[in-house]
C-alpha cells in the first residue's frame, strides 16, 4: 500500500473520464487526499484544459503529483508539460512509470484510457507513486532540463 505524503491533482478529457473515476477510488482507498480537475462527465471536451489545470496545481506546489487520462494520455501529458514545472510521463506499463520516478522525478503521470485497461493502470499507478526519486547521477540530468526550461523562454529567436 503507498504511503500518503501528498495530495494528488487529477484530470481528465471524456474519453479518460471512466478510468480517471476509477483511478481516483482507487487513490482514495489507498488513503491519499484527491482533487478532481474535471471533467465530470463523458461529454466532448478539449483536453489541453484539464493537463494546463493540474500541470498548474502541481507545479505551483499545491499537490504533490498529478495524474491525467486521455485516450491515449499523449496529447495530455503534452499540455500538462508546457506549464513550467511540470515532468510529466505517459506510460502504458509499471516499470516506465517506476523508473521515471526514480530516475526523472516524474511529477505527473498520464495514462491512456483506451491503451490499459482498469487493473493495469492500478499497476502503473501504484508503482508510481511508491517510486522514490534517487538523485545522484540522475540529478545533472534534472538540472540540465531545468536548464532548458529556464532559457526557453528568453529565445525569441528560432532557427529553421
Amino acid at each position: 500500500m503507498a504511503e500518503q505524503t501528498f495530495a494528488v491533482a487529477i484530470g481528465s478529457d471524456h474519453a479518460g473520464y471512466p478510468l480517471k473515476e476509477k483511478i481516483k477510488a482507487h487513490l482514495l482507498e489507498l488513503g491519499y487526499f484527491v482533487k478532481d480537475f474535471g471533467t465530470c462527465n463523458e461529454e466532448r471536451c478539449d483536453y489541453p484544459l484539464y493537463g494546463e489545470a493540474v500541470g498548474k496545481a502541481v507545479a505551483s506546489g499545491e499537490y504533490g503529483r498529478g495524474i491525467l487520462v486521455c485516450g491515449t494520455g499523449v496529447g495530455i501529458s503534452i499540455a500538462a508539460n508546457k506549464v513550467h514545472g511540470v515532468r510529466a510521463v505517459c506510460c502504458s506499463e509499471p516499470y516506465s512509470a517506476l523508473l521515471s520516478r526514480q530516475h526523472n522525478d516524474s511529477n505527473i503521470l498520464a495514462m491512456g484510457a483506451r491503451v490499459v485497461g482498469d487493473g493495469l493502470a492500478f499497476m502503473i499507478v501504484d508503482a508510481w507513486l511508491l517510486g522514490k526519486y534517487e538523485g545522484g547521477r540522475h540529478q545533472n540530468r534534472l538540472d540540465q532540463i531545468a536548464h532548458i526550461e529556464a532559457t526557453e523562454t528568453e529565445n525569441t529567436e528560432f532557427f529553421m
